[in-house]
C-alpha cells in the first residue's frame, strides 16, 4: 500500500480517537460510519456507529483511569479498518481527507512554502535559513556564529 494512504489511515485513526472525547463526537461518528460503510449492505452504517460508540466508551473509561494504552489500541484497530477501506476503495481517500480537514485542530495545520535563496557577493561566512521566527521577531547572527532574537 502506498505510504501516503498508510499515513492517511494513521491520521484518520488518531483523529478519530481524539475526537471521541469532544463535543463534536456525534457528527464525527456519523461521518466515519458512513465512510466505513461505503459499498456495504444496508444497516452496515448503524453497525459501525455502534462499534464506534463502544470504542468511545472504552477510551473514555480508560482515560479516566489514566490508561492511555487503551486509546492507542483503539487507534490501531481503526487504523487497520481505514487502511483496508483505502486499499479496497482508493476514492475514499478524498472523503477521509475532507473529514480530517474539518475536525483537525487549526494549530496542527501548516502551510508549506518553497523558499529559494540566492547568495551574492562572495560571502565566506555562515548561511542560515530560518523557516519561521515566531512573534514577528527577527534573528540576528553575530560574527562567530552566535545568534540573538
Amino acid at each position: 500500500m502506498e505510504q501516503e494512504l498508510i499515513a492517511l489511515a494513521t491520521a484518520g485513526a488518531t483523529t478519530l480517537v481524539q475526537q471521541m472525547a469532544t463535543e463534536g463526537w456525534a457528527a464525527v461518528r456519523r461521518r466515519t460510519a458512513a465512510l466505513l460503510a461505503r459499498r456495504r449492505g444496508d444497516g452496515e452504517e448503524e453497525a459501525v456507529e455502534r462499534e464506534l460508540e463502544r470504542a468511545r466508551t472504552d477510551v473514555i473509561a480508560a482515560r479516566e483511569d489514566g490508561d492511555e494504552e487503551v486509546a492507542q489500541g483503539v487507534a490501531v484497530v481503526w487504523k487497520a479498518r481505514l487502511r483496508r477501506l483505502l486499499a479496497e476503495d482508493p476514492e475514499a481517500a478524498a472523503e477521509l481527507r475532507a473529514l480530517l480537514d474539518e475536525v483537525a485542530p487549526q494549530e496542527r495545520r501548516s502551510t508549506v512554502r518553497d523558499i529559494h535563496n540566492t547568495i551574492n557577493g562572495g560571502s565566506h561566512g555562515s548561511v542560515i535559513q530560518v523557516g519561521l521566527v515566531s512573534d514577528g521577531g527577527s534573528l540576528n547572527v553575530q560574527p562567530g556564529g552566535t545568534s540573538s532574537r
